[in-house]
Protein backbone atom coordinates (compact mmCIF):
# COMPACT_ATOMS: atom_id res chain seq x y z
CA UNK A 1 0.00 0.00 0.00
CA UNK A 2 2.82 2.72 0.76
CA UNK A 3 4.25 1.52 -3.04
CA UNK A 4 1.15 2.02 -4.35
CA UNK A 5 0.52 5.58 -2.20
CA UNK A 6 4.01 6.44 -3.52
CA UNK A 7 2.87 6.28 -7.06
CA UNK A 8 -0.30 8.08 -6.67
CA UNK A 9 1.63 10.61 -4.90
CA UNK A 10 4.17 11.02 -7.47
CA UNK A 11 1.67 11.06 -10.19
CA UNK A 12 -0.82 13.60 -8.36
CA UNK A 13 2.67 15.82 -8.20
CA UNK A 14 2.80 15.57 -12.36
CA UNK A 15 -0.93 16.24 -12.30
CA UNK A 16 -0.16 19.72 -10.02
CA UNK A 17 3.03 20.75 -12.34
CA UNK A 18 0.92 20.24 -15.02
CA UNK A 19 -2.09 22.73 -13.56
CA UNK A 20 0.22 25.53 -12.71
CA UNK A 21 1.87 25.45 -16.01
CA UNK A 22 -1.88 25.26 -17.59
CA UNK A 23 -3.13 28.55 -15.64
CA UNK A 24 0.27 30.32 -16.08
CA UNK A 25 -0.38 30.11 -19.74
CA UNK A 26 -4.30 31.12 -19.49
CA UNK A 27 -3.30 34.26 -17.06
CA UNK A 28 -0.73 35.39 -19.73
CA UNK A 29 -3.59 34.92 -22.29
CA UNK A 30 -6.67 37.23 -20.67
CA UNK A 31 -3.64 40.50 -20.36
CA UNK A 32 -3.38 43.03 -23.38
CA UNK A 33 -2.54 42.35 -27.30
CA UNK A 34 1.13 42.99 -26.17
CA UNK A 35 1.29 40.47 -23.62
CA UNK A 36 -0.55 38.10 -25.74
CA UNK A 37 2.15 38.61 -28.31
CA UNK A 38 4.74 37.98 -25.66
CA UNK A 39 2.83 34.90 -24.99
CA UNK A 40 3.46 33.61 -27.85
CA UNK A 41 7.28 33.19 -27.52
CA UNK A 42 6.70 31.00 -24.79
CA UNK A 43 4.06 28.76 -25.71
CA UNK A 44 6.17 26.17 -27.23
CA UNK A 45 7.90 25.24 -23.73
CA UNK A 46 4.74 25.10 -22.04
CA UNK A 47 3.58 22.44 -25.15
CA UNK A 48 6.44 20.78 -25.20
CA UNK A 49 6.61 20.02 -21.11
CA UNK A 50 2.81 19.51 -20.92
CA UNK A 51 3.15 17.14 -23.42
CA UNK A 52 6.28 15.38 -21.71
CA UNK A 53 3.81 14.73 -18.49
CA UNK A 54 0.51 13.88 -20.50
CA UNK A 55 3.30 10.92 -21.55
CA UNK A 56 4.44 9.78 -18.35
CA UNK A 57 0.78 10.17 -16.50
CA UNK A 58 -1.74 9.52 -18.64
CA UNK A 59 -4.52 11.18 -17.07
CA UNK A 60 -7.51 12.73 -17.99
CA UNK A 61 -6.33 15.85 -15.72
CA UNK A 62 -3.46 16.11 -17.91
CA UNK A 63 -5.09 14.85 -21.43
CA UNK A 64 -7.27 18.17 -20.73
CA UNK A 65 -4.61 20.82 -19.82
CA UNK A 66 -2.64 19.90 -23.10
CA UNK A 67 -6.00 19.74 -25.30
CA UNK A 68 -6.87 23.13 -24.17
CA UNK A 69 -3.29 24.65 -23.93
CA UNK A 70 -3.27 23.02 -28.12
CA UNK A 71 -6.63 24.89 -28.45
CA UNK A 72 -5.10 28.52 -27.47
CA UNK A 73 -1.85 28.03 -29.22
CA UNK A 74 -3.86 27.85 -32.54
CA UNK A 75 -5.98 30.15 -31.77
CA UNK A 76 -3.64 32.72 -31.20
CA UNK A 77 -1.41 32.63 -33.70
CA UNK A 78 -4.55 32.18 -36.37
CA UNK A 79 -4.31 28.46 -37.36
CA UNK A 80 -8.22 27.47 -37.22
CA UNK A 81 -7.55 24.97 -39.93
CA UNK A 82 -5.88 22.84 -36.64
CA UNK A 83 -8.20 23.33 -34.56
CA UNK A 84 -10.55 21.84 -36.77
CA UNK A 85 -8.93 18.80 -36.33
CA UNK A 86 -8.14 18.96 -32.74
CA UNK A 87 -11.63 18.99 -32.43
CA UNK A 88 -12.67 16.42 -35.04
CA UNK A 89 -9.96 14.68 -33.51
CA UNK A 90 -11.36 15.15 -30.21
CA UNK A 91 -14.84 13.92 -30.43
CA UNK A 92 -13.69 10.89 -32.30
CA UNK A 93 -12.28 9.78 -29.26
CA UNK A 94 -14.66 10.63 -27.17
CA UNK A 95 -16.67 8.94 -29.23
CA UNK A 96 -14.65 5.57 -29.02
CA UNK A 97 -14.47 6.60 -25.27
CA UNK A 98 -10.97 7.01 -25.17
CA UNK A 99 -12.04 10.45 -23.45
CA UNK A 100 -13.25 10.11 -20.01
CA UNK A 101 -17.25 10.45 -21.36
CA UNK A 102 -18.37 11.54 -17.38
CA UNK A 103 -15.74 14.59 -17.20
CA UNK A 104 -15.41 15.87 -20.68
CA UNK A 105 -17.65 19.09 -21.80
CA UNK A 106 -18.36 18.11 -25.43
CA UNK A 107 -19.96 21.72 -25.56
CA UNK A 108 -16.52 23.54 -25.18
CA UNK A 109 -15.33 21.07 -28.25
CA UNK A 110 -18.76 21.84 -30.49
CA UNK A 111 -18.06 25.39 -29.77
CA UNK A 112 -14.85 25.46 -30.94
CA UNK A 113 -15.13 23.55 -33.86
CA UNK A 114 -18.06 26.08 -34.88
CA UNK A 115 -15.60 29.27 -33.94
CA UNK A 116 -12.67 27.61 -35.82
CA UNK A 117 -14.77 27.23 -38.89
CA UNK A 118 -15.56 31.15 -38.81
CA UNK A 119 -12.36 32.49 -38.70
CA UNK A 120 -11.20 29.56 -41.59
CA UNK A 121 -13.74 31.06 -43.75
CA UNK A 122 -15.59 28.00 -44.21
CA UNK A 123 -19.05 29.84 -42.91
CA UNK A 124 -21.79 27.73 -44.67
CA UNK A 125 -20.20 24.44 -43.51
CA UNK A 126 -19.74 26.17 -39.55
CA UNK A 127 -23.59 27.36 -39.67
CA UNK A 128 -24.80 23.37 -40.65
CA UNK A 129 -22.73 22.43 -37.27
CA UNK A 130 -23.61 25.55 -35.52
CA UNK A 131 -27.42 24.87 -36.09
CA UNK A 132 -26.68 20.74 -35.31
CA UNK A 133 -24.83 21.80 -31.57
CA UNK A 134 -27.52 25.09 -30.49
CA UNK A 135 -29.60 22.57 -28.99
CA UNK A 136 -26.88 21.47 -26.40
CA UNK A 137 -26.65 24.79 -25.11
CA UNK A 138 -29.60 26.01 -22.58
CA UNK A 139 -30.64 29.35 -22.45
CA UNK A 140 -30.25 30.53 -18.81
CA UNK A 141 -26.30 29.59 -19.47
CA UNK A 142 -23.94 32.55 -20.17
CA UNK A 143 -22.52 30.31 -22.61
CA UNK A 144 -25.34 30.56 -24.15
CA UNK A 145 -24.76 34.11 -25.15
CA UNK A 146 -21.16 33.50 -26.10
CA UNK A 147 -22.52 30.55 -28.56
CA UNK A 148 -24.52 32.71 -30.32
CA UNK A 149 -22.28 35.24 -31.33
CA UNK A 150 -20.48 32.71 -33.01
CA UNK A 151 -23.37 31.30 -34.63
CA UNK A 152 -24.69 34.98 -35.70
CA UNK A 153 -21.21 35.53 -36.92
CA UNK A 154 -21.89 32.72 -39.23
CA UNK A 155 -24.91 33.58 -40.43
CA UNK A 156 -24.05 37.03 -41.15
CA UNK A 157 -20.32 35.82 -42.96
CA UNK A 158 -22.43 33.56 -45.38
CA UNK A 159 -24.32 36.59 -46.05
CA UNK A 160 -27.76 34.92 -44.65
CA UNK A 161 -28.85 38.16 -42.82
CA UNK A 162 -32.67 37.36 -42.08
CA UNK A 163 -31.05 34.29 -40.28
CA UNK A 164 -28.30 36.63 -38.37
CA UNK A 165 -31.77 38.74 -37.99
CA UNK A 166 -33.53 35.83 -36.06
CA UNK A 167 -30.81 35.40 -34.03
CA UNK A 168 -29.97 38.81 -32.98
CA UNK A 169 -34.02 38.77 -31.63
CA UNK A 170 -33.56 35.02 -29.54
CA UNK A 171 -30.66 37.03 -27.94
CA UNK A 172 -32.81 40.37 -27.15
CA UNK A 173 -35.70 37.92 -25.91
CA UNK A 174 -33.79 35.54 -23.49
CA UNK A 175 -34.84 36.98 -19.95
CA UNK A 176 -31.10 36.70 -19.06
CA UNK A 177 -29.95 39.42 -22.02
CA UNK A 178 -29.89 42.12 -19.30
CA UNK A 179 -27.77 40.00 -16.94
CA UNK A 180 -24.82 39.93 -19.22
CA UNK A 181 -22.08 42.58 -18.87
CA UNK A 182 -22.13 45.66 -20.30
CA UNK A 183 -19.59 44.88 -23.08
CA UNK A 184 -21.30 42.24 -24.18
CA UNK A 185 -24.33 44.06 -24.34
CA UNK A 186 -22.58 46.51 -26.38
CA UNK A 187 -21.47 43.71 -28.96
CA UNK A 188 -25.06 43.07 -29.70
CA UNK A 189 -25.59 46.73 -30.20
CA UNK A 190 -22.38 47.22 -32.70
CA UNK A 191 -23.83 43.43 -34.34
CA UNK A 192 -27.51 45.05 -35.17
CA UNK A 193 -25.86 48.59 -36.33
CA UNK A 194 -23.58 46.41 -39.09
CA UNK A 195 -26.55 44.65 -39.92
CA UNK A 196 -28.83 47.80 -40.32
CA UNK A 197 -26.41 49.41 -42.36
CA UNK A 198 -26.38 46.31 -44.38
CA UNK A 199 -30.02 46.18 -44.66
CA UNK A 200 -30.89 50.13 -45.06
CA UNK A 201 -34.38 49.53 -46.10
CA UNK A 202 -35.37 48.81 -42.40
CA UNK A 203 -37.95 50.94 -40.42
CA UNK A 204 -37.16 54.73 -39.99
CA UNK A 205 -37.01 54.12 -36.31
CA UNK A 206 -34.62 51.82 -36.77
CA UNK A 207 -32.24 53.92 -39.01
CA UNK A 208 -32.72 56.74 -36.54
CA UNK A 209 -31.13 54.41 -33.47
CA UNK A 210 -28.60 53.33 -36.34
CA UNK A 211 -27.60 56.94 -36.54
CA UNK A 212 -27.74 57.38 -32.85
CA UNK A 213 -25.26 54.75 -32.16
CA UNK A 214 -23.21 55.06 -35.09
CA UNK A 215 -22.45 59.05 -34.26
CA UNK A 216 -21.71 58.30 -30.28
CA UNK A 217 -19.67 55.21 -29.77
CA UNK A 218 -15.84 56.14 -29.20
CA UNK A 219 -14.05 56.06 -31.97
CA UNK A 220 -11.24 54.10 -29.54
CA UNK A 221 -11.86 52.59 -26.53
CA UNK A 222 -10.09 49.87 -24.60
CA UNK A 223 -12.99 48.44 -23.50
CA UNK A 224 -14.24 47.64 -26.88
CA UNK A 225 -10.65 45.83 -27.46
CA UNK A 226 -11.18 43.30 -30.39
CA UNK A 227 -13.72 45.97 -32.21
CA UNK A 228 -12.40 49.63 -32.31
CA UNK A 229 -10.97 48.72 -36.12
CA UNK A 230 -15.13 47.54 -36.59
CA UNK A 231 -16.34 50.73 -34.88
CA UNK A 232 -13.72 53.32 -37.39
CA UNK A 233 -14.71 51.30 -40.43
CA UNK A 234 -18.89 51.33 -39.43
CA UNK A 235 -18.60 55.06 -38.61
CA UNK A 236 -16.55 56.17 -41.54
CA UNK A 237 -19.12 54.17 -44.35
CA UNK A 238 -22.03 55.34 -42.27
CA UNK A 239 -20.22 59.06 -43.22
CA UNK A 240 -19.58 58.03 -46.66
CA UNK A 241 -23.43 56.84 -47.28
CA UNK A 242 -24.37 60.08 -46.14
CA UNK A 243 -21.69 62.19 -47.97
CA UNK A 244 -21.03 64.01 -45.19
CA UNK A 245 -17.80 65.49 -46.17
CA UNK A 246 -16.61 67.01 -42.75
CA UNK A 247 -17.65 64.27 -40.81
CA UNK A 248 -15.93 61.60 -43.46
CA UNK A 249 -12.36 63.76 -43.27
CA UNK A 250 -13.08 63.61 -39.20
CA UNK A 251 -13.24 59.37 -39.38
CA UNK A 252 -9.99 59.84 -41.92
CA UNK A 253 -7.67 61.38 -39.56
CA UNK A 254 -9.28 58.77 -37.03
CA UNK A 255 -8.41 55.72 -39.53
CA UNK A 256 -4.83 57.09 -40.20
CA UNK A 257 -4.19 57.68 -36.33
CA UNK A 258 -5.40 53.91 -34.89
CA UNK A 259 -3.56 52.17 -38.31
CA UNK A 260 -0.18 54.03 -37.31
CA UNK A 261 -0.80 53.79 -33.67
CA UNK A 262 -1.96 49.56 -33.43
CA UNK A 263 -2.30 48.53 -37.04
CA UNK A 264 1.84 48.15 -37.53
CA UNK A 265 2.19 44.13 -36.48
CA UNK A 266 1.97 42.14 -39.68
CA UNK A 267 -0.62 39.89 -38.11
CA UNK A 268 -2.77 42.89 -38.88
CA UNK A 269 -2.75 43.19 -42.92
CA UNK A 270 -5.88 42.53 -43.41
CA UNK A 271 -7.44 45.66 -41.63
CA UNK A 272 -4.47 47.72 -42.92
CA UNK A 273 -5.26 46.83 -46.10
CA UNK A 274 -8.75 47.46 -45.99
CA UNK A 275 -8.32 50.83 -44.71
CA UNK A 276 -6.17 51.66 -47.73
CA UNK A 277 -8.97 50.63 -49.22
CA UNK A 278 -11.01 53.08 -47.56
CA UNK A 279 -8.86 56.26 -47.65
CA UNK A 280 -8.84 55.09 -51.79
CA UNK A 281 -12.13 56.54 -51.90
CA UNK A 282 -11.55 60.18 -50.93
CA UNK A 283 -8.57 60.52 -52.62
CA UNK A 284 -10.37 59.41 -55.88
CA UNK A 285 -12.92 61.60 -54.99
CA UNK A 286 -15.77 58.82 -54.49
CA UNK A 287 -15.86 57.56 -58.57
CA UNK A 288 -16.84 54.39 -58.29
CA UNK A 289 -14.79 53.10 -61.49
CA UNK A 290 -11.71 54.83 -60.58
CA UNK A 291 -12.06 53.51 -56.72
CA UNK A 292 -12.72 49.81 -58.12
CA UNK A 293 -9.31 49.82 -60.47
CA UNK A 294 -7.23 51.52 -58.47
CA UNK A 295 -7.98 49.04 -55.21
CA UNK A 296 -8.00 46.25 -56.81
CA UNK A 297 -4.21 45.29 -56.32
CA UNK A 298 -5.35 45.83 -52.58
CA UNK A 299 -8.24 43.65 -52.96
CA UNK A 300 -6.47 41.02 -54.60
CA UNK A 301 -3.66 40.97 -51.24
CA UNK A 302 -6.33 41.48 -48.93
CA UNK A 303 -8.15 37.74 -50.53
CA UNK A 304 -4.43 36.25 -50.09
CA UNK A 305 -3.93 37.70 -46.90
CA UNK A 306 -4.60 35.12 -43.78
CA UNK A 307 -6.67 35.86 -41.27
CA UNK A 308 -5.13 37.01 -38.29
CA UNK A 309 -4.62 35.14 -35.03
CA UNK A 310 -6.89 35.86 -31.69
CA UNK A 311 -3.45 37.26 -29.90
CA UNK A 312 -4.05 40.24 -32.51
CA UNK A 313 -7.45 40.98 -31.44
CA UNK A 314 -9.60 42.93 -34.34
CA UNK A 315 -12.92 40.65 -35.66
CA UNK A 316 -14.27 41.04 -38.59
CA UNK A 317 -18.07 41.14 -37.80
CA UNK A 318 -18.68 41.31 -41.74
CA UNK A 319 -15.79 40.30 -44.08
CA UNK A 320 -13.58 43.07 -45.67
CA UNK A 321 -14.26 41.75 -49.29
CA UNK A 322 -17.88 41.82 -48.12
CA UNK A 323 -17.85 45.24 -47.19
CA UNK A 324 -15.53 46.70 -50.06
CA UNK A 325 -18.58 45.35 -52.24
CA UNK A 326 -20.64 47.02 -50.07
CA UNK A 327 -18.84 50.25 -50.27
CA UNK A 328 -18.52 50.55 -54.11
CA UNK A 329 -22.67 50.02 -54.09
CA UNK A 330 -22.60 52.85 -51.79
CA UNK A 331 -20.11 54.71 -54.54
CA UNK A 332 -22.25 53.77 -57.55
CA UNK A 333 -25.41 54.86 -55.67
CA UNK A 334 -23.84 58.46 -54.94
CA UNK A 335 -22.48 58.57 -58.22
CA UNK A 336 -25.89 58.11 -60.03
CA UNK A 337 -27.79 60.40 -57.49
CA UNK A 338 -25.32 63.48 -58.66
CA UNK A 339 -25.66 62.37 -62.14
CA UNK A 340 -29.49 62.78 -61.57
CA UNK A 341 -29.67 65.83 -59.80
CA UNK A 342 -27.37 67.73 -62.33
CA UNK A 343 -29.74 66.41 -65.06
CA UNK A 344 -32.78 67.94 -62.75
CA UNK A 345 -30.77 71.57 -62.26
CA UNK A 346 -30.11 71.17 -65.91
CA UNK A 347 -33.54 70.53 -67.19
CA UNK A 348 -34.68 73.42 -64.33
CA UNK A 349 -32.28 75.93 -66.22
CA UNK A 350 -33.48 75.21 -69.16
CA UNK A 351 -37.30 75.93 -68.62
Amino acid sequence: MNQQLSKLQERLTLEDEAEQRFYEVKLLSIYRIRARQFLMQQLPLHLEHLENLHKKVKSYNTFYYLYVTKLSREEAIGNYQEIIKITADTERDWQQGRINQKRFDKRFNNYMSVYAHLRCRKAVEGLKLAEEYFKDFHYSSGNWFYYLETYFMLAVHARQYEHAFDLLSQARKNPYYGKQRSAAQQRWELYETYLLFVRSETSPLKMRQFAQFVQTVPDYSRDKQGYNVAILILQFLYFLRRRDIEGLLARLEGLRKYEQRHLRDPATLRSQLFFRMLLMTVKENFVPEACEKKTAPLLERLRAAPQPGEAYGEIEIIPYEDLWELTLGILQQLAATQVANEQAAQRSRVM
